[in-house]
């Protein structure tokens, strides 16, 4: 794989993009706005730790620009993936692999899956859009554990102890794919960290009992991660959410194996999760992926969650009380 493209190079899409521009590959991004024109004018520049990584890349608003790539990564929020069903058919060659690193349940997840709710389809897929364009043969799934945050256009950071993995398999699980083989070479030469798993969906759901718990409590205390890892009270509750997650993903065929315990430890870095960034920059908000698909899952299966039923009310009221979703 020489030639990929990132699509939306906000906190992690920017992220990956360095890396890989900073390590030789060939990488082109689909950018708007002040991002796009600071990119243009002085390329990507990461931030993390002591290190820096700075590369120059090719970027457009437009992908009919930046032609037939040999792998797609899809970093943008997951209420644009509309836009990017829209216009990533040119970069599409007939087996590049599109790489889906976003938060919240996946647009991909409930087809082929028995059980899902009837309303996933609708509220993670309008119109079935990404099915069509993309489709589930081209998706390669990927559970991003890295904390970033832009703080410039074209500038990105990624705090100590904030991670670089993400990992990647197949949405049908099995086992290592040949694709997601060179694109674990791919990020791993960069210096990033890309294990490849054969259960996904389960790490999908690990990833996302977090952002349901600790991201979720931070978005409605306007607090970082540390000061809810710090407290016993609100500890206890990212815990009772947990565990509401675990039998929501247990019911769908995805077994979480850690314990609220080993998964929020009494220590986190002291960041922000997008959500709560999404809310002070007045950005839209990705409460349907990252909160309301996970109670859509748990009444198709029949299980109670009474604590995250109360959050994600909460933070759907909030989130439509800033004009940045709608409740409709």
């Amino acid at each position: 794989m020489k030639r990929i493209c990132v699509y939306g190079v906000g906190a992690v899409g920017g992220h990956i993009a360095a890396r890989l521009a900073h390590s030789g590959v060939d990488v082109s991004v689909v950018a708007r706005g002040a991002n796009l024109d600071a990119i243009r004018a002085k390329g990507l520049k990461l931030t993390s730790g002591d290190e820096t990584f700075e590369g120059r890349v090719r970027a457009s608003s437009d992908p009919r620009e930046l032609g037939e790539q040999d792998a797609v990564i899809v970093t943008v929020k997951a209420n644009s993936l509309a836009s990017v069903a829209e216009g990533i058919a040119p970069l599409l060659g007939p087996d590049t692999p599109v790489v889906f690193a976003i938060n919240g349940i996946p647009w991909w997840y409930q087809l082929e899956l028995e059980g899902a709710p009837a309303q996933a389809r609708s509220r993670l897929d309008p119109g079935g859009l990404l099915e069509g364009t993309v489709g589930l043969e081209r998706t390669v799934a990927c559970v991003i554990y890295s904390s970033n945050s832009v703080i410039a256009p074209g500038e990105i950071r990624n705090p100590p102890g904030g991670g670089k993995r993400f990992t990647l398999g197949e949405p049908s699980g099995g086992a290592d794919s040949a694709r997601c083989v060179a694109l674990s070479a791919l990020l791993t030469g960069a210096g990033m960290e890309a294990p490849i798993t054969g259960s996904i969906r389960a790490e999908i759901w690990k990833k996302l009992l977090m952002n349901l718990s600790v991201s979720g409590v931070c978005c409605l205390t306007d607090s970082d991660m540390s000061k809810i890892a710090a407290s016993a009270e609100l500890r206890a509750l990212c815990y009772s959410i947990i565990q509401e997650g675990r039998a929501i993903a247990a019911a769908h065929g995805a077994a979480v194996e850690a314990t609220p315990e080993q998964m929020l430890p009494p220590a986190l870095p002291a960041h922000k999760p997008s959500i709560l960034q999404d809310l002070e920059h007045r950005k839209p908000m990705e409460v349907d992926a990252m909160f309301v698909a996970a109670t859509d899952f748990a009444r198709a299966a029949g299980v109670a969650t009474p604590v995250l039923d109360a959050v994600v009310a909460m933070i759907r009221q909030r989130a439509a009380t800033a004009g940045l979703y709608s409740l409709g």
